[in-house]
């Protein structure tokens, strides 16, 4: 079967996908200024006029170049944009095209692939680096968003699709959701099958692992309890730390999470791009580091899960034992099919987070809620190879990584619902706390 029909896509589903992503990116962008554009030199984020070109070049590189074996659409584009080959402080000093020429470079590439897949039956390997090219592109524009909130730019407005928090789950201020789903021991199938038309390399391939029966939180920590442990002096009690947690708090002079503030009477607020806002009690605890949680966790008595005990929690099919993959193992948490719309807090569909205890549909089987959507969740594990790992094409992806980073499961509000799955694996280090990242917890065995 050829990897369309495998993907269950049609070459027009394929094409509109190619335009969205570009859109998106475009949106994201397009009411900066030509400074914001640019923006101060942090080793956490890339100018954004950059980072666009960026996008275009991959997919230019590796569907029109390698696939189709067209010349490239600027001379320097290698010169300008290989991620790999050009060092992150010196993009701020490349002689970037302006605006205009960024932009009609990034809408000249996007036409010539949607040309190329509309040309003649498109084949596998056409299919594979588009699509790849388009994840690659969704993975930016969830940087781009988080760009925008580290340099404190307004949100993103005006998207022409409907983004309001209410849906058919209710309103976002849908309170706490206390409690822990109890999760059997047993074996249990890590990874992605075989049988998955598309997943990158480092969710290859299902191994089994054995677990030992654990509670999981239902919901992701809230602000309110997150800001429970600040007042208790949980930054001031290295005892809560590892050592290497302490040195970072040490070294970032961290009192509280990086966008939260307390006001002369008391009162906490945190920063929403460039917006000051109260607290919202019940939505996730947002832009911690894997530190930060691994503080709280001990602060409460509690641990991180681990990636397999937060893919089993998410994913198993029936509550009273854990076993092997397959059949008894979903591929979302409210079942096999990502469903149109997803019953999940993605997409940019609430412009932020929600309520913990909202959208109930999207529950897993054993009772968790917004495994999927809503914010990042750091697990306890280092992002390492599954057994047999062998790099996919782009090799850069994954295999640099292996060791340095803390694994994050489930996606954010704005992650792409096409993106993202039961065994999608996000890898960042532990100390970055500027990506929209929370976490639950376990209790301790």
């Amino acid at each position: 079967m050829r990897l369309l029909e495998r993907l269950q896509l049609t070459v027009e589903q394929l094409a509109r996908w190619v335009w969205d992503a570009r859109e998106r990116s475009l949106w994201l962008v397009a009411d900066l200024s030509d400074e914001q554009l640019m923006g101060p030199r942090l080793p956490i984020v890339n100018p954004l006029l950059w980072e666009i070109g960026h996008v275009a070049w991959f997919q230019e590189k590796w569907v029109l170049r390698q696939v189709e074996g067209q010349p490239p659409g600027r001379r320097d584009a290698d010169l300008l944009y290989d991620s790999i080959a050009i060092p992150h402080d010196v993009r701020w000093d490349l002689p970037l095209p302006d605006r205009e020429a960024t932009f009609a470079y990034v809408a000249q590439v996007r036409d010539r692939v949607i040309e190329a897949l509309h040309r003649a039956a498109p084949s596998d390997e056409l299919v594979y680096h588009t699509l790849y090219s388009v994840f690659h592109e969704d993975m930016h524009t969830e940087a781009f968003t988080y760009t925008r909130q580290t340099l404190g730019y307004p949100a993103p407005v005006g998207w022409k699709e409907p983004c309001g928090a209410e849906t058919s789950t209710g309103s976002s201020d849908a309170g706490a959701l206390k409690g822990d789903a109890e999760v059997p021991g047993g074996k249990f199938y890590l990874g992605a099958s075989p049988e998955e038309p598309f997943v990158f390399d480092n969710e290859k391939w299902q191994h089994e692992v054995e677990l030992e029966p654990f509670g999981i939180a239902r919901a992701p920590v809230t602000q309110a309890e997150f800001l429970a442990f600040v007042e208790d002096h949980g930054y001031q009690r290295p005892e809560l730390w590892s050592p290497e947690g302490w040195q970072w708090r040490l070294d970032a002079g961290a009192q509280h999470p990086v966008y939260w503030r307390r006001e002369a009477n008391g009162r906490w607020l945190r920063r929403h791009f460039d917006r000051w806002v109260p607290l919202e009690p019940y939505r996730p605890v947002l832009h911690v580091n894997w530190y930060e949680a691994q503080a709280y966790c001990r602060w409460a008595g509690r641990r991180l899960p681990t990636e397999a005990e937060w893919e089993a929690a998410a994913s198993v099919e029936v509550a009273d034992r854990v076993t092997h993959g397959g059949a008894n193992k979903r591929r979302y948490p409210w079942g096999q099919e990502r469903g149109e719309p997803t019953p999940a807090n993605l997409d940019w569909r609430a412009m932020g987070t929600v309520d913990v205890a909202a959208w109930p549909e999207g529950d897993s089987p054993v009772g968790c809620r917004q495994m999927i959507g809503n914010v990042w969740e750091w697990t306890a594990s280092t992002f390492l190879p599954y057994p047999g790992f062998t790099p996919d094409p782009y090799r850069e992806y994954s295999e640099p990584w292996f060791g340095t980073r803390k694994v994050l499961r489930g996606g954010c509000w704005a992650t792409r619902s096409r993106l993202v799955r039961n065994t999608y694996r996000n890898f960042y280090t532990p100390d970055r706390r500027d990506v929209w990242a929370g976490f639950r917890t376990c209790r301790q065995r």
